[in-house]
């Protein structure tokens, strides 16, 4: 990504943070400023300057410390960078020598330590909360950013895909053995890491929504729910499938259809516009009408990006609307205590037609 297309998501941030009556924006999260500057070090703090004129930019500085002189000269070699371990203070320090500056600090991130030693060092600097603004520029994904998404759910489908060819889903194996070798086959195929820690629940523990894999053995008859997701480029894939060992009875048969069909109105009501409780109501009244809807225990979807959960949240409470580019989730479960349950899950991207899936591996009931 060029620097040029960082130069662009600052430009749009400097109208946000002048929006806001605010003349510069003190960002310290560390996946905000990666998404600002491109810069992946592990201490850093940002200044964005809301000016919209000549020299804005120059007033745009990034700190960190001595450990990545050469890493942020390479990744940001269109901002001056300052050297300082405190990054954030030494930021706070600089912007006590600009009087009268209006500053706007993220403080969904920001301890109350933190913010006390930035009032003890500049105690005539005035810092204005001002949660998430970043966060609501990444919500809409750009077609680079996309792209990586692309790359992370191909890595997942390959995985899976090879998963089952080699016969590594089967009775007699434990949900930790299924996890590790499907965590390689991501690493091993394209991955740069895992989304999350694995999901693998076999049997009875397939009901439970967030379950850990175990030592427990996976048995003929099974439900076996699989959720996980890969990494690539900072960008996370996520993606559930639930399979059947050897043979499938009625009952597995019956619910697995009900969360299909969820599933597929989930997805159908993807679009521009759309408020997210609609779109959660479109999935979720699949279930209720069946009779089910106490055992859809969680929201429809999230989205998906630099982080596995981001904004737009997809559920009962959610607010807002779906926005063009926003890359999302869309998971519909069912599950019956300590008998199995069922979640489909898939990446896509909301687009003005009809939304791009990105997880591509058959929904269709396979037994394994």
């Amino acid at each position: 990504m060029s620097t040029a297309d960082h130069g662009a998501r600052r430009a749009a941030l400097r109208r946000l943070v002048a929006d806001h009556d605010l003349d510069v924006l003190l960002v310290t999260d560390l996946l905000n400023i990666r998404y600002l500057t491109g810069f992946t070090g592990s201490n850093a703090a940002l200044i964005v300057d809301a000016a919209d004129e000549p020299g804005a930019e120059d007033r745009t500085l990034i700190c960190t410390d001595g450990r990545y002189v050469t890493q942020v000269g390479e990744q940001v070699p269109d901002l001056r960078a300052v050297i300082d371990r405190s990054s954030a203070g030494a930021l706070v320090r600089a912007l006590a020598q600009r009087p009268g500056v209006r500053v706007g600090f993220e403080s969904h991130v920001v301890t109350v330590d933190a913010l006390a030693a930035w009032q003890d060092a500049a105690p005539h600097l005035t810092l204005n909360r001002c949660p998430r603004l970043v966060e609501g520029l990444r919500e809409v994904k750009d077609e680079h950013e996309i792209a990586l998404l692309r790359r992370a759910c191909s890595a997942a489908d390959l995985a899976l895909a090879l998963l089952i060819e080699r016969g590594g889903l089967r009775p007699g194996r434990t949900e930790r053995e299924v996890g590790r070798e499907l965590e390689f086959l991501m690493l091993e195929h394209g991955a740069d890491g895992i989304s999350f820690e694995t999901i693998v629940a076999a049997g009875a523990n397939s009901a439970i929504p967030h379950h850990r894999p175990t030592d427990a053995v996976l048995a003929s008859g099974d439900f076996v729910k699989l959720d996980f997701g890969a990494t690539v480029g900072g960008y996370h894939s996520d993606m559930t499938r639930t399979y059947v060992l050897e043979s499938a009875a009625d009952w597995q048969r019956d619910l697995y259809d009900l969360v299909l069909r969820s599933q597929a109105a989930g997805r159908a009501a993807l679009a521009p516009g759309v408020a997210v409780g609609e779109v959660d109501a479109a999935a979720r009244s699949v279930i209720e009408d069946a009779g089910y809807g106490e055992l859809f225990l969680h929201g429809l979807g999230h989205g998906v990006g630099l982080e596995i959960h981001e904004a737009p949240g997809i559920g009962k409470a959610g607010t807002g609307t779906l926005l063009a580019g926003a890359a999302v989730t869309v998971e519909p479960g069912v599950y019956f205590s300590g008998r199995g349950g069922v979640r489909i899950e898939d990446t896509l991207v909301v687009r003005e037609q009809e939304p791009e899936l990105l997880t591509l591996t058959s929904k269709d009931l396979t037994i394994v």
